[in-house]
């Protein structure tokens, strides 16, 4: 059984943590994220710690628990520090760029890939295949990620394709010849 949501959040600072009814609002130096939370969770707030409380024992408020603590601390961590995924792409002839709102994407198709950059989300293009996502919200910082990654995901043969950094890419041998 976990009992990641008996674990405390430390507060942080900078950072105020706000109750308004079953709404958990998070207001930091790199912006504000919200959350509403199911029936039966509650937050209490003091000055050092953020703290996570069910209404009983069901088995469905146990699992909720531990999750809501590590979504309030994600909205912590967003608004204190940002995350950042960053994703590469390998393959000769392939590229990428910021045009505008959008990411161009050269993978090797018959036509560039266009996707938006979502609200919220700040994406840099280095060497023309180091692409650098950031942002305060996790989740969209991860969605937007493994959107761009599906587009050419790395294959297996050559490794061609867009990975993440430090990414292990398992190889096979092609055809050989007897």
């Amino acid at each position: 059984m976990s009992r990641v949501g008996l674990k405390p959040i430390p507060a942080v600072d900078k950072v105020t943590v706000q109750v308004d009814g079953n709404q958990v609002k998070v207001e930091g130096p790199k912006g504000k994220l919200s959350l509403e939370l199911p029936e039966g969770i509650t937050v209490e707030v003091s000055d050092s710690e953020v703290t996570i409380v069910r209404a009983s024992e069901l088995r469905h408020l146990r699992a909720l628990h531990g999750t809501f603590r590590s979504l309030i601390q994600n909205l912590i961590v967003g608004v204190s520090e940002g995350f950042v995924k960053e994703l590469e792409i390998q393959g000769v002839g392939f590229r990428s760029a910021v045009k505008g709102k959008n990411l161009d994407l050269s993978l090797g198709k018959s036509h560039p890939i266009l996707h938006p950059i979502p609200d919220g989300l700040t994406v840099t293009v280095t060497d023309n295949t180091k692409i650098k996502v950031e942002g305060i919200d996790k989740q969209l910082v991860g969605q937007f990620s493994a959107e761009v990654r599906n587009y050419y995901p790395p294959e297996p043969y050559k490794g061609k394709g867009v990975r993440y950094v430090g990414e292990y890419v398992r190889r096979k041998a092609g055809k050989s010849v007897k």
